[in-house]
């Protein structure tokens, strides 16, 4: 960029000397013509207008390099700010698991598809039903928005000693990190709920949530039960528990027990 203003400046220096040894061509011109008086004033009157014609396009090019170099500092700023953005996008897609790669390549592919996306995590409805029945939900879960998804990075994989990382990947974990938020969105939406638009059965599921959600160890935080754990990335196995101690020690989850229940709660890493 410096390289460029000291062209510009060059050229500019080149331009004005060109345009001086012009005039000192006109002023001898002007001499010249002088010796025949009948004609000097008609070419006084040409050589003036012709170096105000040139006056004017010089002070034409000087602010217009002006405004150019005045225009560089923002140029510099923006691509700063554009190179910072692009590196953090970056960082974003190198840590993303590979199931969301697919979904994300599916979305480029067919934008409409994204509110069919979007219905598999359960996000749209909590508000809605919140407006139905407000009198019926404990006053936390008013206005709740869908459960997180603190996805871990590969140097917070790598920080687990050998014996607790076992053989889980980068991608298992945060797979399983993506099932809890749909767990606890599921778990919400249920504590949501009408009392008309549930079955008997899933109305007293909904009761014994609610009485979960309002225990002081879990109030205003997403939870799920281990009982949810089903799948498709997070199971009630070996490698299930050990990723759930993974998580554990990670501070993305904590455990209490509440009745028969074990329950897990989503925590904000530190």
């Amino acid at each position: 960029m410096d390289s460029n203003m000291k062209q510009a400046g060059s050229s500019l220096d080149s331009l004005i000397s060109s345009f001086n040894t012009r005039i000192v061509e006109l002023q001898e011109l002007v001499i010249a013509r002088n010796m025949y008086p009948a004609t000097s004033i008609a070419d006084l009157s040409a050589v003036d207008t012709a170096v105000k014609t040139m006056e004017y396009q010089m002070q034409a090019i000087k602010d217009r390099l002006r405004e150019e170099i005045e225009a560089i500092p923002k140029a510099k700023k923006l691509i700063e700010q554009s190179l910072h953005q692009q590196r953090k996008l970056q960082h974003m897609l190198a840590h993303m698991p590979s199931h969301l790669h697919e979904t994300t390549s599916i979305l480029n592919q067919n934008p409409n598809c994204l509110m069919q996306e979007t219905s598999n995590y359960d996000l749209p409805s909590m508000p809605v039903k919140v407006q139905e029945e407000p009198a019926a939900l404990p006053k936390e879960k008013k206005g709740r928005a869908s459960a997180p998804r603190w996805f871990i990075t590969a140097e917070e994989l790598d920080s687990l000693s050998s014996y607790m990382r076992g053989r889980l990947t980068l991608d298992k974990v945060n797979a399983a990190v993506n099932d809890m938020a749909t767990y606890a969105d599921a778990n919400a939406q249920l504590i949501a709920a009408p009392k008309k638009k549930l079955a008997e059965d899933t109305w007293e599921r909904a009761l014994e949530l609610r009485d979960i959600a309002m225990t002081e160890a879990v109030k205003g935080k997403h939870f799920f039960l281990e009982t949810d754990m089903k799948g498709p990335g997070l199971k009630l196995d070996n490698t299930g528990k050990a990723i759930l101690t993974v998580l554990r020690h990670l501070g993305r989850v904590h455990e209490t027990r509440i009745g028969h229940h074990r329950v897990i709660t989503l925590s904000k890493p530190h």
